[in-house]
């Protein structure tokens, strides 16, 4: 089962997309890819939101994102998030097990 956490961070004057490639640049996010239990670490920008950014974050499991929150790099997210002035918000979402019903599978092109 998997854990996957969408964070949307929203700010003004292009802060949010200024905050996601600081976290690139410095190399942040390289080390959160590399910790144990993470899945997904990826940021996107909505075409109708020029304001917001989304990360998609996921995880084996609950124990590897309490490892995250208790990593150094949470500090390190915090201070660039206070730094952009951003605003969040969060879904939160569990992997099915069964994985893409064979009915849904006719709708998805590999």
């Amino acid at each position: 089962m998997a854990i996957t956490v969408n964070i949307y961070y929203s700010g003004e004057a292009g802060q949010a997309r200024r905050f996601a490639e600081e976290m690139v640049s410095g190399g942040v996010v390289r080390a959160i890819r590399a910790e144990a239990g993470n899945l997904r670490y990826e940021y996107f920008f909505p075409m109708d939101d020029p304001e917001t950014v989304l990360l998609i974050d996921s995880w084996r499991d609950q124990a590897a994102i309490d490892a995250h929150h208790a990593s150094p790099m949470m500090a390190q997210i915090v201070r660039l998030r206070e730094k952009y002035g951003l605003h969040m918000r969060a879904e939160r979402y569990v992997s099915d097990e069964a994985g893409i019903p064979e009915a849904d599978k006719a709708f998805i092109k590999t």
